[in-house]
Formats: structure tokens, sequence, C-alpha cells
């Protein structure tokens, strides 16, 4: 099966290839469904050629046109024609056509927000020119089956880990009506994760209690996340093409983590231990409590996520470029003390723990702190490859 991960921009790609993806996604312009990633616009089409290399790459056009988006679109043809997608993710057929006479060898896949859920729909896409389905995410792993037997020559996508939308589909109006940002345009507020609080009590004003969930009633809004890493065997077996990975927008480490997660996953199927440390990275980056989504029923999507985001790490930054003698160029996200204990991240090593780092600044003096915004080198103490991910452990809340 293809693994294929996010990209919010150049950088994430690097790690998304790197850390084990066979294809990635990202979106171009104001065209995609996540407008508040940096998304791929102006000159990134020269450098991409290069990181890309024999990989695959699509374009995510997803978003649900207005006639002055079409317009829009247009006249970004030749623009969008310098990239080198193997594929366009679209969810509107307005613009099917335009893609098919101006793109004639560039497959087209059809986006989740189609909500594509069964086999008479597959056809009617495959009839019309798409070669493959990012199936609906209420689709359960016998709905699959049945689709694939059905229609055995057409591709089929499907989300393995990242968050889920309250939404059917995704298609969702409640972030457009709160705060005047349309999901269905790419611009999702995420008005589902905010934290509501009903029953203020005449006697008691300013006193509100939380939704919470019980025997008969729930939270109602905020979906756990979806984790299919121990069930990668399933999804082989109902007749899966691709695995996706939600995440345009979150962070460079989470997307170089769980990719390799899933990438050990897949290259071990019969040797759990070789892939277990890195499935236990999937409980330290940020993520609310999983579940399985609807692929085994619908009872675990019943249950609402409780808590807000968990997480056990905080991202420091990346080793760019060794200088020389051990000294690394530091891309630096988050505050480092000396002498606190890091851990590096690398594709093949799960992680190296280091507290004899050495930093030096921009005038190459020793610090003991150093700042997002600055340039620095470092020296790791440990033996870890350029490209090597920097983060250190979150303290508990007492």
């Amino acid at each position: 099966m293809e693994l294929l991960a996010p990209a919010g921009n150049i950088e994430k790609l690097k790690y998304a290839y790197a850390y084990g993806a066979d294809a990635a996604y990202i979106g171009v312009r104001s065209f995609s469904l996540r407008t508040r990633a940096d998304n791929f616009n102006q000159e990134e089409h020269r450098e991409l050629k290069a990181v890309k290399g024999s990989r695959k790459l699509y374009g995510a056009l997803n978003i649900f046109f207005h006639n002055s988006d079409i317009k829009e679109i247009e006249q970004a043809l030749e623009y969008i024609a310098l990239y080198p997608f193997d594929a366009f993710i679209i969810s509107d057929l307005g613009i099917l056509r335009m893609l098919q006479n101006r793109f004639p060898n560039t497959d087209l896949h059809l986006s989740t927000q189609a909500n594509c859920l069964n086999s008479e729909a597959v056809k009617l896409y495959r009839d019309l020119g798409f070669s493959r389905i990012v199936l609906a995410r209420e689709a359960s792993l016998r709905d699959i089956e049945q689709i694939k037997q059905a229609v055995p020559d057409m591709e089929l996508e499907a989300f393995v880990h990242g968050a889920m939308c309250v939404a059917y589909s995704g298609r969702c109006l409640m972030s457009s009506y709160m705060s005047g940002r349309s999901a269905n345009q790419g611009d999702c507020a995420h008005s589902c994760r905010w934290d509501y609080r009903v029953l203020e009590e005449q006697k008691r004003p300013g006193e509100y209690y939380p939704v919470v969930a019980g025997d008969r009633f729930t939270a109602v809004l905020s979906s756990r996340d979806i984790c299919m890493i121990d069930h990668l065997q399933d999804l082989r077996n109902a007749g899966v093409d691709s695995l996706k990975i939600e995440g345009r927008m979150k962070s460079l480490y989470y997307t170089a983590a769980v990719t390799r997660a899933y990438r050990k996953a897949l290259d071990h199927p019969d040797d759990p231990k070789a892939w277990e440390p890195y499935r236990e990275d999937l409980f330290k980056v940020s993520h609310r409590e999983y579940s399985t989504g609807f692929y085994f029923g619908r009872d675990e999507m019943d249950t609402p996520a409780l808590k807000s985001y968990q997480r056990e790490y905080l991202f420091l930054g990346t080793l760019g470029a060794h200088v020389k003698d051990g000294w690394f160029r530091l891309n630096l996200k988050n505050q480092i003390i000396a002498g606190e204990e890091i851990e590096f991240i690398s594709p093949d090593i799960p992680f190296q723990t280091d507290s004899g780092y050495l930093i030096l600044d921009a005038e190459g003096s020793t610090v003991l702190k150093a700042d997002h915004g600055k340039s620095y080198l470092i020296r790791p103490s440990a033996d870890v490859p350029e490209g090597s991910i920097l983060r250190k452990r979150i303290p508990p809340i007492s």
C-alpha cells in the first residue's frame, strides 16, 4: 500500500519524503481545503521538483468553487502547470473538464469531501475519468471491501491517522456561522473544538458547566482522532491502495514522526517489535484521544474527545547542514536551555538523548540559552545525522 503524507510547505515536504512517504499531497494557492497552511505559490515549484524526485506528488484543488473561484483557477492553470503533479485531488465536478482538457495525462483523485460511499458512485466517477477515490471517512471496512470487489480497477485511498471532522465528510457550516470562515472554502476555524459551556443557573450568573459525555448525552462537537496503525492488514484485506495521513497544518515534527511510524509498520508487518518504538511516537506528538474511526462501526465516533490535545514532547527544531567538526546549523523553533536533556529523532533511529551538546551564537560564543528567531550552531555529543529533529519532554502538569 502507498503511504501518503501531508505537506504544508517545502520543509514539511522534505521531511515527509525523508521519513518514509511514498507520496505527499500539498495545496496550491487558495484552491485547497487548508488555506491557512502555507500552501504553495510563487516560485516554490522550482525547488519542489528537486525535492520530489521519483516520488509521487498530489495537488489538492478541493474547495467547493463559486463562480469567482472558477475564473480564478482558469487564470491560474498556467501557473499550476509548473508543478510536477502526478494527480489532482478535487471535490467539485465544475473543474473536472477544465483539468482534463489542460492536463490530459494527470490523474484525477476524488476528494473525501465528495463523500463517496458506494460502488455505484465509484463506477460513475470512474466513467468520468477518475483513477482514485479518497473514500468518505464514514466508510467501514465492509463498505470498502464491497466497493473494491465491485470496481477492482479503481484505486481506493483511506485516512488512517489524524483529526476527524464532526461534520459529514467534512461538509461543515458551523465555522462559517460562528466565525465567518468557511470550511468548504478551506478556512475552517475549528469551531467544533472550542470549549463550550451550558447551564447557567439563574441564581448563579456567570457560572457555566461544561458539556460532558454520559450514558445518553455527549460533548457533541469534538471528535476523536483516528489511529489505524494496529490495523493495516485489515485495510489491506479490504482493498485499500493508499494510506492517507491527515495534517497539512500540523508541524514538521508531526509529519515526520507519524509518517515514520506507519512506514516502519508497513515495512515490517510480521515483526511488531521492529516498529513498536516508532509506534510509541504517535502518543508523544500532539493528538486527541485516538479511535479507529468508522472502520469497525460507529461506536467509537459516537464517543467524543473529552480532553484537549495531549502531548508528551515539545518540538524544538531541526539539524541543518553539517558545517565542520561535528557542528550543525540549528533551525530552532522553541527555546533550548543549555544542559537540559533533549532528544534527537531520525528516519531510522527512534530517539537519542543528549545533554552534553554545545550551542554557539552568530558571533561564535557559547550560549546558555537559545531562542527562536536567531542563528545558532549546535554540536551534539550524540552521533546524529543531518536533518535530525530535536524535541524535549514536557513536564507533567501536577
